[in-house]
Protein backbone atom coordinates (compact mmCIF):
# COMPACT_ATOMS: atom_id res chain seq x y z
CA UNK A 1 0.00 0.00 0.00
CA UNK A 2 1.15 3.45 -1.00
CA UNK A 3 1.44 5.83 1.80
CA UNK A 4 0.72 9.44 1.40
CA UNK A 5 2.46 11.68 3.34
CA UNK A 6 1.01 15.05 2.51
CA UNK A 7 -2.40 13.73 3.19
CA UNK A 8 -1.84 11.84 6.36
CA UNK A 9 -0.47 15.44 7.57
CA UNK A 10 -3.33 17.05 6.07
CA UNK A 11 -5.90 14.58 7.93
CA UNK A 12 -3.82 15.15 11.08
CA UNK A 13 -3.58 18.49 11.20
CA UNK A 14 -7.89 18.92 9.98
CA UNK A 15 -8.60 16.18 12.99
CA UNK A 16 -6.00 18.81 15.64
CA UNK A 17 -7.68 21.72 14.10
CA UNK A 18 -11.49 20.07 14.82
CA UNK A 19 -10.92 18.87 18.23
CA UNK A 20 -8.98 22.46 18.71
CA UNK A 21 -11.35 25.30 17.53
CA UNK A 22 -12.19 27.67 20.10
CA UNK A 23 -14.96 29.62 20.18
CA UNK A 24 -13.96 32.92 21.82
CA UNK A 25 -16.97 35.10 21.99
CA UNK A 26 -15.42 38.17 22.40
CA UNK A 27 -18.46 41.57 22.59
CA UNK A 28 -16.56 45.04 21.64
CA UNK A 29 -19.25 46.81 22.47
CA UNK A 30 -21.55 47.12 25.95
CA UNK A 31 -24.31 48.84 23.38
CA UNK A 32 -26.38 45.70 22.78
CA UNK A 33 -28.16 47.79 19.89
CA UNK A 34 -25.52 47.29 17.54
CA UNK A 35 -25.06 44.18 14.84
CA UNK A 36 -23.45 41.47 15.71
CA UNK A 37 -20.43 40.23 13.10
CA UNK A 38 -19.49 36.83 13.23
CA UNK A 39 -15.23 37.04 12.76
CA UNK A 40 -13.16 33.81 11.68
CA UNK A 41 -9.64 34.29 12.09
CA UNK A 42 -7.64 31.97 10.00
CA UNK A 43 -3.92 33.74 10.21
CA UNK A 44 -2.27 35.94 7.30
CA UNK A 45 0.22 38.84 7.51
CA UNK A 46 -2.11 40.36 9.04
CA UNK A 47 -1.96 38.34 11.92
CA UNK A 48 1.72 38.33 11.90
CA UNK A 49 4.45 40.35 14.02
CA UNK A 50 8.32 40.33 13.17
CA UNK A 51 10.17 36.93 15.36
CA UNK A 52 13.21 38.76 17.16
CA UNK A 53 15.41 35.85 16.90
CA UNK A 54 14.90 35.54 12.93
CA UNK A 55 13.35 39.41 12.27
CA UNK A 56 10.67 37.90 9.58
CA UNK A 57 7.30 37.76 10.00
CA UNK A 58 5.77 34.74 11.19
CA UNK A 59 2.03 34.20 13.19
CA UNK A 60 1.29 35.32 16.18
CA UNK A 61 -2.00 37.68 16.86
CA UNK A 62 -5.17 35.56 17.82
CA UNK A 63 -8.56 36.73 16.43
CA UNK A 64 -9.45 38.74 19.86
CA UNK A 65 -5.77 39.95 19.35
CA UNK A 66 -6.34 41.45 16.24
CA UNK A 67 -10.01 43.57 17.41
CA UNK A 68 -8.57 44.32 20.55
CA UNK A 69 -6.40 46.47 18.50
CA UNK A 70 -9.27 48.23 16.61
CA UNK A 71 -11.61 50.11 19.95
CA UNK A 72 -13.07 52.02 16.78
CA UNK A 73 -15.01 48.59 16.41
CA UNK A 74 -17.10 49.19 19.58
CA UNK A 75 -19.18 51.59 17.92
CA UNK A 76 -19.94 49.64 14.81
CA UNK A 77 -20.33 46.26 15.95
CA UNK A 78 -20.43 43.16 18.32
CA UNK A 79 -17.47 41.49 17.07
CA UNK A 80 -17.78 37.25 18.05
CA UNK A 81 -14.50 35.70 17.41
CA UNK A 82 -13.80 32.65 16.01
CA UNK A 83 -9.89 31.50 16.21
CA UNK A 84 -10.05 28.53 13.47
CA UNK A 85 -6.31 28.40 12.60
CA UNK A 86 -3.65 30.70 12.90
CA UNK A 87 -1.67 30.16 9.01
CA UNK A 88 -0.25 32.01 6.43
CA UNK A 89 -2.50 31.58 3.38
CA UNK A 90 0.31 29.79 1.49
CA UNK A 91 -0.76 26.92 3.02
CA UNK A 92 -3.94 26.97 2.43
CA UNK A 93 -6.12 23.69 0.98
CA UNK A 94 -9.33 22.49 0.12
CA UNK A 95 -9.94 20.73 3.39
CA UNK A 96 -9.26 23.94 5.28
CA UNK A 97 -12.16 26.11 2.89
CA UNK A 98 -14.10 23.12 3.91
CA UNK A 99 -13.47 24.39 7.60
CA UNK A 100 -14.05 28.00 6.48
CA UNK A 101 -16.92 27.36 4.88
CA UNK A 102 -18.81 25.19 7.66
CA UNK A 103 -17.89 27.62 10.22
CA UNK A 104 -19.33 30.39 7.82
CA UNK A 105 -22.36 28.62 7.33
CA UNK A 106 -23.06 27.46 11.08
CA UNK A 107 -22.30 31.50 11.99
CA UNK A 108 -25.18 32.89 9.13
CA UNK A 109 -27.59 30.57 10.36
CA UNK A 110 -28.25 32.81 13.25
CA UNK A 111 -30.59 35.45 13.27
CA UNK A 112 -28.92 37.52 15.42
CA UNK A 113 -25.78 37.70 13.39
CA UNK A 114 -25.58 40.16 10.22
CA UNK A 115 -23.02 38.94 8.56
CA UNK A 116 -19.60 37.24 9.10
CA UNK A 117 -15.63 38.55 8.12
CA UNK A 118 -13.00 36.78 7.72
CA UNK A 119 -9.52 37.75 8.34
CA UNK A 120 -7.09 36.17 5.99
CA UNK A 121 -3.59 36.27 4.06
CA UNK A 122 -3.53 37.86 0.93
CA UNK A 123 -2.01 35.44 -1.34
CA UNK A 124 -4.48 32.88 -1.95
CA UNK A 125 -7.58 35.31 -0.19
CA UNK A 126 -9.01 35.96 -3.60
CA UNK A 127 -9.28 31.94 -4.05
CA UNK A 128 -11.36 31.28 -0.36
CA UNK A 129 -13.24 34.55 -1.33
CA UNK A 130 -14.09 32.50 -4.47
CA UNK A 131 -14.84 29.17 -2.77
CA UNK A 132 -17.66 30.92 -0.09
CA UNK A 133 -19.02 32.88 -2.33
CA UNK A 134 -20.13 29.64 -4.58
CA UNK A 135 -20.61 27.29 -2.06
CA UNK A 136 -22.75 29.49 0.49
CA UNK A 137 -26.08 30.30 -0.21
CA UNK A 138 -26.63 33.39 1.86
CA UNK A 139 -28.03 36.75 1.36
CA UNK A 140 -25.66 37.89 4.09
CA UNK A 141 -22.48 39.66 3.43
CA UNK A 142 -19.40 37.59 3.45
CA UNK A 143 -16.27 39.76 4.28
CA UNK A 144 -12.48 38.80 3.59
CA UNK A 145 -10.20 41.05 4.99
CA UNK A 146 -6.54 40.71 5.16
CA UNK A 147 -3.19 43.43 5.72
CA UNK A 148 -0.46 43.70 3.24
CA UNK A 149 1.90 45.06 6.14
CA UNK A 150 2.94 43.07 9.45
CA UNK A 151 1.60 44.14 13.06
CA UNK A 152 5.34 44.97 13.67
CA UNK A 153 5.65 47.43 11.26
CA UNK A 154 4.60 51.28 11.79
CA UNK A 155 2.26 51.48 9.20
CA UNK A 156 0.60 48.80 9.97
CA UNK A 157 -3.13 48.56 7.22
CA UNK A 158 -5.00 45.50 9.53
CA UNK A 159 -6.41 47.78 12.16
CA UNK A 160 -8.07 50.55 9.18
CA UNK A 161 -8.74 47.00 7.52
CA UNK A 162 -11.10 45.44 10.03
CA UNK A 163 -12.58 48.37 11.15
CA UNK A 164 -13.63 48.55 7.63
CA UNK A 165 -15.08 44.82 6.62
CA UNK A 166 -16.98 45.62 9.57
CA UNK A 167 -18.76 48.53 8.46
CA UNK A 168 -19.50 46.53 5.21
CA UNK A 169 -20.22 43.84 7.90
CA UNK A 170 -23.44 45.45 9.00
CA UNK A 171 -24.46 47.75 5.41
CA UNK A 172 -28.03 46.51 4.46
CA UNK A 173 -26.11 47.60 1.28
CA UNK A 174 -23.94 44.73 1.22
CA UNK A 175 -26.80 42.15 1.64
CA UNK A 176 -27.05 39.80 -1.41
CA UNK A 177 -23.61 40.62 -2.94
CA UNK A 178 -21.94 37.68 -1.87
CA UNK A 179 -18.26 36.95 -0.38
CA UNK A 180 -16.20 40.06 -0.69
CA UNK A 181 -13.22 41.54 -0.62
CA UNK A 182 -12.77 44.60 1.61
CA UNK A 183 -9.13 46.42 1.76
CA UNK A 184 -7.43 49.62 1.29
CA UNK A 185 -11.69 51.03 1.48
CA UNK A 186 -12.45 49.43 -1.98
CA UNK A 187 -14.80 46.76 -2.18
CA UNK A 188 -13.89 43.75 -4.44
CA UNK A 189 -16.49 41.21 -5.57
CA UNK A 190 -14.99 37.70 -5.85
CA UNK A 191 -15.72 36.48 -9.01
CA UNK A 192 -13.34 39.16 -10.26
CA UNK A 193 -10.92 40.39 -7.60
CA UNK A 194 -7.54 39.23 -7.87
CA UNK A 195 -4.04 40.28 -6.05
CA UNK A 196 -2.26 42.37 -8.71
CA UNK A 197 0.91 43.77 -6.81
CA UNK A 198 3.30 41.76 -4.15
CA UNK A 199 3.05 44.39 -1.53
CA UNK A 200 0.52 47.34 -2.33
CA UNK A 201 -1.54 48.21 0.20
CA UNK A 202 -3.90 48.59 -2.68
CA UNK A 203 -3.33 45.37 -4.25
CA UNK A 204 -6.67 43.80 -5.09
CA UNK A 205 -8.29 45.08 -7.98
CA UNK A 206 -11.16 43.69 -10.20
CA UNK A 207 -9.84 44.42 -13.44
CA UNK A 208 -12.08 45.99 -16.44
CA UNK A 209 -15.05 45.87 -14.12
CA UNK A 210 -13.85 48.08 -10.91
CA UNK A 211 -15.16 47.85 -7.91
CA UNK A 212 -18.04 47.14 -5.97
CA UNK A 213 -17.92 50.12 -4.36
CA UNK A 214 -15.95 52.26 -1.75
CA UNK A 215 -15.66 52.42 2.19
CA UNK A 216 -15.83 56.51 2.82
CA UNK A 217 -15.64 57.56 6.20
CA UNK A 218 -19.47 59.02 6.42
CA UNK A 219 -20.95 55.93 4.37
CA UNK A 220 -20.25 52.47 2.09
CA UNK A 221 -21.08 53.47 -1.08
CA UNK A 222 -21.93 50.32 -3.43
CA UNK A 223 -22.14 51.06 -7.37
CA UNK A 224 -22.92 48.03 -9.03
CA UNK A 225 -24.27 44.41 -8.03
CA UNK A 226 -22.06 40.97 -8.99
CA UNK A 227 -24.68 39.63 -11.50
CA UNK A 228 -23.13 36.13 -12.59
CA UNK A 229 -23.04 34.79 -8.92
CA UNK A 230 -23.86 31.10 -8.47
CA UNK A 231 -24.40 28.29 -5.73
CA UNK A 232 -22.85 24.92 -6.15
CA UNK A 233 -23.63 23.12 -3.26
CA UNK A 234 -21.06 21.71 -1.37
CA UNK A 235 -20.51 17.90 -1.18
CA UNK A 236 -19.61 15.74 1.92
CA UNK A 237 -16.92 13.61 -0.85
CA UNK A 238 -13.44 15.28 -0.84
CA UNK A 239 -13.15 18.21 -3.12
CA UNK A 240 -11.85 15.80 -7.03
CA UNK A 241 -8.28 16.77 -7.71
CA UNK A 242 -7.82 19.79 -10.40
CA UNK A 243 -4.59 20.66 -11.46
CA UNK A 244 -3.09 23.96 -13.68
CA UNK A 245 -0.76 23.40 -16.13
CA UNK A 246 0.73 26.46 -17.85
CA UNK A 247 1.02 27.22 -21.46
CA UNK A 248 4.33 29.10 -22.41
CA UNK A 249 6.90 29.11 -25.48
CA UNK A 250 8.59 25.65 -25.70
CA UNK A 251 5.53 23.44 -23.38
CA UNK A 252 5.84 19.89 -24.45
CA UNK A 253 2.83 18.64 -22.76
CA UNK A 254 5.13 16.37 -19.87
CA UNK A 255 3.06 18.85 -17.28
CA UNK A 256 -0.43 17.84 -18.49
CA UNK A 257 0.74 14.26 -18.37
CA UNK A 258 1.83 14.24 -15.05
CA UNK A 259 -0.72 15.54 -14.31
CA UNK A 260 -3.59 12.78 -15.64
CA UNK A 261 -0.83 10.36 -14.27
CA UNK A 262 -1.17 12.24 -10.49
CA UNK A 263 -4.86 11.32 -11.03
CA UNK A 264 -6.14 14.42 -12.13
CA UNK A 265 -9.92 14.48 -12.32
CA UNK A 266 -9.92 17.93 -14.21
CA UNK A 267 -7.05 20.10 -15.24
CA UNK A 268 -6.65 23.70 -16.23
CA UNK A 269 -4.51 24.79 -19.15
CA UNK A 270 -3.76 28.52 -18.62
CA UNK A 271 -3.29 29.11 -22.44
CA UNK A 272 -2.05 32.22 -24.32
CA UNK A 273 -4.29 34.68 -25.38
CA UNK A 274 -7.68 33.80 -26.07
CA UNK A 275 -7.12 30.84 -24.98
CA UNK A 276 -4.14 28.98 -27.23
CA UNK A 277 -1.42 26.25 -27.59
CA UNK A 278 1.09 24.93 -29.30
CA UNK A 279 1.22 21.36 -30.86
CA UNK A 280 2.42 18.83 -28.18
CA UNK A 281 0.40 20.92 -25.91
CA UNK A 282 -2.58 20.32 -27.98
CA UNK A 283 -1.84 17.20 -28.58
CA UNK A 284 -1.71 16.28 -24.86
CA UNK A 285 -5.11 17.77 -24.18
CA UNK A 286 -6.54 15.48 -26.46
CA UNK A 287 -5.10 12.63 -24.89
CA UNK A 288 -5.84 13.69 -21.16
CA UNK A 289 -9.91 14.72 -23.14
CA UNK A 290 -10.03 11.11 -24.66
CA UNK A 291 -8.95 9.32 -21.17
CA UNK A 292 -12.09 11.34 -19.38
CA UNK A 293 -10.49 14.06 -17.94
CA UNK A 294 -12.15 17.75 -17.79
CA UNK A 295 -10.29 20.13 -19.50
CA UNK A 296 -10.23 23.32 -18.97
CA UNK A 297 -8.80 26.69 -21.03
CA UNK A 298 -8.40 29.48 -19.10
CA UNK A 299 -5.97 32.44 -19.94
CA UNK A 300 -2.60 34.21 -18.46
CA UNK A 301 -3.93 37.64 -19.82
CA UNK A 302 -5.80 39.61 -16.63
CA UNK A 303 -8.43 41.02 -18.67
CA UNK A 304 -10.71 38.93 -21.19
CA UNK A 305 -13.07 35.87 -21.84
CA UNK A 306 -11.28 32.66 -23.75
CA UNK A 307 -13.00 32.26 -27.27
CA UNK A 308 -12.82 29.44 -29.96
CA UNK A 309 -11.65 32.03 -32.45
CA UNK A 310 -8.16 30.77 -33.89
CA UNK A 311 -8.50 27.83 -36.42
CA UNK A 312 -4.42 26.75 -36.44
CA UNK A 313 -3.72 23.87 -34.49
CA UNK A 314 -3.74 24.14 -30.85
CA UNK A 315 -6.04 27.42 -31.28
CA UNK A 316 -9.02 27.87 -29.59
CA UNK A 317 -11.76 26.47 -32.19
CA UNK A 318 -9.24 23.27 -32.35
CA UNK A 319 -9.71 23.23 -28.74
CA UNK A 320 -13.12 23.76 -28.24
CA UNK A 321 -13.96 21.10 -31.00
CA UNK A 322 -11.71 18.36 -29.13
CA UNK A 323 -13.69 19.09 -26.35
CA UNK A 324 -12.27 21.14 -24.21
CA UNK A 325 -14.24 23.66 -21.76
CA UNK A 326 -13.86 26.79 -22.05
CA UNK A 327 -13.64 29.46 -18.83
CA UNK A 328 -15.59 32.39 -19.69
CA UNK A 329 -13.08 35.67 -17.59
CA UNK A 330 -12.10 33.59 -14.77
CA UNK A 331 -8.71 33.21 -13.77
CA UNK A 332 -7.02 30.31 -14.00
CA UNK A 333 -6.96 29.66 -10.14
CA UNK A 334 -10.77 30.49 -10.22
CA UNK A 335 -11.91 28.33 -12.57
CA UNK A 336 -9.70 25.50 -11.11
CA UNK A 337 -12.42 25.84 -8.02
CA UNK A 338 -15.12 25.77 -10.33
CA UNK A 339 -14.45 22.65 -12.00
CA UNK A 340 -13.64 21.22 -8.54
CA UNK A 341 -16.95 21.89 -6.90
CA UNK A 342 -18.71 21.31 -10.84
CA UNK A 343 -16.63 17.66 -10.70
CA UNK A 344 -18.41 16.53 -7.22
CA UNK A 345 -21.67 16.02 -9.26
CA UNK A 346 -21.51 16.28 -13.21
CA UNK A 347 -18.37 14.80 -15.54
CA UNK A 348 -19.94 15.90 -19.27
CA UNK A 349 -18.38 18.91 -20.64
CA UNK A 350 -21.08 20.09 -22.25
CA UNK A 351 -22.73 20.09 -18.26
CA UNK A 352 -19.47 21.95 -16.91
CA UNK A 353 -18.99 24.77 -19.46
CA UNK A 354 -22.82 25.26 -19.32
CA UNK A 355 -22.41 26.20 -15.68
CA UNK A 356 -19.28 28.10 -16.85
CA UNK A 357 -21.03 30.75 -19.26
CA UNK A 358 -24.10 31.13 -16.88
Amino acid sequence: MKFDIGRAAAAVLMAITAASVTFLWSVTSANQDLPICHMIATGGTIAMKEDPASGAPVPALSGEDLIASVPELASVARIRVESLFNIPSDHMDPERWRAIQKSVVEALSSDEVAGVIISHGTDTLEETAFFLDLTVDDEKPIILVGAQRNASEKDFDGPRNLLDAARVCTSEQARGQGAMIVMNGQINASREATKTHTSDVGTFQSGELGFLGVVDPDRIVFSRTPTRRQHIPLKEDPLPRVDIVAMYPGADGTLLRSAVAAGARGIVLQALGLGNVNVPVFEAIQEAIDGGVVVVIATRVPNGRVLPVYGFEGGGKTLKDAGAVFADNLSPQKARIFLMLALQSMSNPVDIQALFDR
